[in-house]
């Protein structure tokens, strides 16, 4: 492609050797980490242990997906599903956490447990919709909130466990009458699990949103322009959808509030990161306008 030689370099290994290798360096200027919120701090504490240098973090979710009773029922579904099983629920920004308006709640539930009891699970190179989870690890750990879920009082409508008893799939899974103090919807579970939870007021499903500790994504279905204006302006989010989900674009900044990161990538923004402002003074003499 034309790249100088040494301008890109692959370094193969695991975080807690390579990654470490790389935040610890005294001649690395800048680090850029896509993972965790957990891991995100130790690659902070090592640039700041070593040499201070720059790091951006693109890190976990618990992105809210927010369903307005004005709204097209059946869009919404289509959408919200897309928003929490695209690539197995395993995606940061994640529509984890589903806000449907109450008068149009027992409607969606049904329409959406419907869809996700149509979807295919399977080996991913064949026709299907869900291919298995990253790792063994991954599994059990969706398995287990799942498990939380029945336990905190949750309602099961779909899923609900293990697919099959070979590779690593999980069942997609959906829980309705689910409150905000109950695991699955607190915590990121990166998996197909859907998580419904009712809302009465605009105001109160912004506070509801706003009461997490990540902040990376938002989605909204509406179709009252001053719902969505009001929505995206109060979600601390880095980005809101409106009736859509997922969009990207090279031109659109993409980066978390809160604990869910620090700066942006693409965009004019993302350059900020890997650039230092530098001040240049010097005296001119017999300038004009002496």
């Amino acid at each position: 492609a034309g790249i100088p030689p040494g301008v890109l370099n692959v370094l193969p290994g695991m975080g807690p050797t390579a990654g470490a290798a790389l935040a610890q360096h005294m001649d690395v200027d800048k680090v850029a980490f896509t993972g965790s919120t957990e891991v995100g701090r130790l690659v902070m504490r090592d640039a700041a242990m070593s040499n201070l240098k720059k790091v951006s973090l693109e890190l976990g979710g618990k992105s809210p997906a927010i369903v307005c009773e004005d709204t097209d029922i059946d869009e919404a579904v289509d959408g919200t599903h897309f928003a929490l099983f695209f690539n197995h629920g395993q995606c940061c920004c994640a529509g984890s956490r589903l806000f449907v308006q109450e008068s149009i709640y027992d409607e969606f539930v049904a329409k959406a447990v419907e869809k996700t009891k149509k979807r295919t699970v399977g080996d991913p190179f064949g026709d299907v919709d869900q291919g298995p989870q990253v790792n063994e690890e991954q599994m059990k750990k969706i398995l287990s909130y799942i498990s939380l879920g029945k336990e905190q009082g949750a309602t099961m409508q779909a899923g609900g466990g293990r697919h099959g008893n070979m590779g690593y799939y999980v069942q997609p899974t959906v829980f309705s009458d689910v409150t905000d103090s109950m695991a699955i919807a607190r915590d990121e579970i990166f998996g197909p699990v859907m998580s419904i939870m009712k809302f009465k007021t605009i105001d109160e499903v912004i506070e509801r949103s706003n009461a997490n500790t990540y902040g990376l994504a938002a989605g909204v279905w509406t179709t009252s322009l001053d719902t969505a204006n009001k929505l995206s302006r109060n979600l601390r989010a880095g980005t809101v959808w409106v009736n859509c989900y997922n969009n990207f674009d090279a031109a659109i900044p993409f980066g978390g509030y809160k604990q869910s990161g620090i700066g942006r990538d693409k965009s004019e923004y993302a350059l900020e990161a890997y650039t230092e402002t530098k001040t240049v003074c010097m005296p001119i003499v017999d300038p004009a306008w002496k």
